[in-house]
């Protein structure tokens, strides 16, 4: 098992990408803090981890507060004395509209920075000095391919997750010399809870993915929860004790552009 005996906390872990993520950690042999707004729905997870064998434990914590983060990492460490993973999954826009520049006010700025930015750089910092006493550990963060290749404006999202790819690499920088890694994940579109706040399930987004896939990513599907949990379990894992620092795309392909949106789809060669 490729996490044997290792402990994660996993943010945003009660669905979607984070799930996956803890679920496949679990596969592994690693035990799971599963945090999330609600705690229903990390406990429904934290059940799944306990079915795979493996001990598991729900927090309620919302990331943008330190005393709550704090008091996340110190259970997590009355409960198994140590953190050796980190994935800072949770974020995302519920309860804003728009984003672009003209929608986008200093509310939603403050509030999408909160949860996106500072949120991850709060728990790292709470996670990092038990990290740096074991002279190990494995941070994950999670970024959006928005923050490098927007195919629409979102302002405050986007920068927040730019700053997730800043912190990332300043992390690894810093840390490497204590034996701790930093490295980050860009999804591409996965399908997740994620776009219900932003299109209800149904035929409508149906055809939107079905459109995005033909247009924007050449690998032509969009992703699934799993297909971010098999990149974060390499970076989680042995296998990538000789990474830091990088940035890895889990996007189908993109930022590369489809073969529906070149030259070639329309009769073009190379070459002329």
């Amino acid at each position: 098992m490729l996490l044997e005996n290792r402990v994660a906390i996993v943010t945003g872990g009660a669905k979607g990408m984070g799930r996956g993520i803890a679920l496949m950690f679990a596969q592994e042999g690693c035990d799971v803090v599963v945090n999330a707004l609600h705690i229903e729905g990390a406990e429904k997870v934290a059940e799944e981890v306990r079915a795979l064998g493996r001990r598991a434990l729900a927090i309620k914590a919302d990331i943008s507060s330190s005393a709550e983060v704090n008091d996340m990492v110190d259970r997590t460490i009355k409960e198994f004395g140590k953190i050796d993973i980190l994935v800072n999954n949770a974020g995302g826009v519920t309860g804003v509209t728009g984003g672009d520049t003209e929608t986008a006010t200093e509310e939603d700025w403050d509030k999408i920075i909160n949860i996106n930015l500072k949120g991850a750089f709060l728990v790292c910092m709470a996670v990092i000095p038990h990290m740096k006493k074991q002279r190990y550990g494995k941070i994950i963060n999670v970024s959006s391919m928005g923050a490098v290749s927007p195919s629409v404006s979102v302002l405050h999202y986007h920068s927040a997750k730019a700053g997730v790819l800043g912190l990332t690499l300043n992390l690894a920088f810093e840390l490497a010399p204590l034996g701790i890694y930093a490295n980050a994940i860009v999804p591409g579109p996965i399908e997740t809870p994620f776009w219900d706040s932003l299109q209800p399930p149904g035929p409508e987004r149906d055809a939107f993915f079905k459109a995005l896939t033909k247009k924007e990513i050449p690998l032509g599907r969009v992703g699934t929860p799993e297909d971010i949990a098999g990149p974060a379990l390499f970076l989680a894992s042995g296998l990538s004790d000789y990474v830091t620092g990088q940035i890895i795309y889990v996007a189908g392909g993109q930022p590369l552009s489809s073969h529906d949106a070149t030259f070639l789809s329309s009769g073009g060669r190379p070459g002329g």
